[in-house]
C-alpha cells in the first residue's frame, strides 16, 4: 500500500497540530517518547520535526510533506512545494510576527538607528536579508533561546516571533517594525507532488486541514419562519455565503440554514425570535469546506 511520510511539527506547534487533525478527521496518537505517532489512516506515516527542521527533510525526500512555518521555509531557503496555508497558532487563529524590538527606555525609533549594533535571533538569515535591504550594515547574533532577555547587555535589540506581544511587554521590550509575518503551511517534496497518487493524498489532507479551520469559532444556525417574515429573518443573519432556504410541508413556513461566527449568537438569536424565527437551534461545526 503506497504511504504518504507526514512531518508533524515537535514543540510548540505539536499539540494544536494534532488537534487540527483531529478535527480534520485524522487520529494522532502521540507519546512523550516516540518521534513516529501512530495514526488511523493506514495511508500515513508521520514523523515528529522540528519546524525549523521541516523543510531541509522535505526538499531532501526523507518526507513527502510537512507542516511548519513559512518563517522557517524562507530562513531555510529550501526549494519545496508550497500546498496551502493554514492559519493556525499556538494561541490565535491569525498569523505570528517577527518583530524588531529593542528596550522600552531606548532611543532607537527604526531599523536604520541601529547601523552597527548587535541583534540577537533565531532567524538570522531573515534578519541580514531585512537590515541588508535596508542598507544598515548590524552584526547578526544567533540566540539559542531566552532572546527577550538578551537586551541591553547581550544585544542591542532582537527580532523575536510573537503573537500577542505580552512576553515581549513583560521583558521590557517595545516593538519597532516587523520584519515578517509567518504561518502554518503545507509544504511538499516537489517529486512527490509530482507524483498523481501522492498528490491527490496531499491535497485531500490540506483540504480536511483548512476545513477545519474555516470551522473553528463558527456555528451551524438553524430555524423556521414564516414566508411573511422571511426577509426581516434574513436581513439580521450575518450569513457566511447566503442562507439556506428550504420549503416545509406548511407552504406559509420555510427553514432557514447558515453559519455565523460563534461570538455573534447571543446577538444574533434574540433578534431573530423578535423577527419572527422559531424553532431556533445551534449546533457545533467540525469542518466547512468552501
Amino acid at each position: 500500500m503506497p504511504k504518504i511520510r507526514l512531518g508533524i511539527p515537535k514543540g510548540s506547534l505539536q499539540d494544536a497540530t494534532i488537534a487540527l487533525f483531529a478535527a480534520a478527521g485524522f487520529k494522532i496518537y502521540a507519546n512523550g517518547r516516540s518521534y513516529f505517532p501512530l495514526t488511523d489512516d493506514p495511508e500515513l506515516e508521520c514523523m515528529l520535526i522540528r519546524a525549523q527542521e521541516m523543510a531541509r527533510y522535505v526538499e531532501q525526500g526523507v518526507l513527502d510533506a510537512g507542516l511548519t512555518g513559512l518563517d522557517w521555509v524562507v530562513e531555510s531557503g529550501r526549494d519545496v512545494e508550497a500546498v496551502c496555508d493554514l492559519i493556525y497558532a499556538k494561541q490565535s487563529r491569525g498569523t505570528v510576527k517577527w518583530v524588531l524590538a529593542v528596550p522600552e527606555d531606548s532611543t532607537v525609533k527604526c531599523a536604520e538607528d541601529l547601523a552597527g549594533k548587535i541583534i540577537a535571533t533565531e532567524l538570522v538569515e531573515v534578519t541580514k536579508n531585512y537590515f541588508a535591504s535596508k542598507n544598515v550594515p548590524v552584526h547578526v547574533d544567533f540566540s539559542w533561546g531566552a532572546t527577550e532577555v538578551k537586551p541591553p547587555m547581550l544585544a542591542d535589540a532582537i527580532v523575536e516571533v510573537t503573537e500577542t506581544g505580552s512576553s515581549l511587554r513583560a521583558n521590557r521590550l517595545r516593538i519597532v517594525e516587523t520584519v515578517l509575518e509567518s504561518n502554518t503551511q503545507v509544504i511538499a517534496n516537489k517529486k512527490a507532488y509530482a507524483d498523481d497518487w501522492k498528490r491527490r493524498k496531499i491535497d485531500n489532507i490540506s483540504l480536511m486541514l483548512q476545513g477545519a479551520i474555516a470551522a473553528q469559532g463558527r456555528v451551524g444556525l438553524m430555524l423556521n419562519v414564516r414566508q411573511k417574515d422571511l426577509q426581516a429573518v434574513l436581513a439580521v443573519l450575518p450569513a457566511l455565503n447566503s442562507p439556506t432556504i428550504s420549503a416545509l410541508s406548511n407552504s406559509e413556513w420555510v427553514a432557514v440554514n447558515t453559519i455565523l461566527e460563534e461570538i455573534v449568537v447571543r446577538d444574533v438569536i434574540p433578534r431573530l425570535k423578535e423577527a419572527g424565527g422559531t424553532g431556533i437551534v445551534e449546533y457545533p461545526l467540525n469542518k466547512v469546506v468552501m
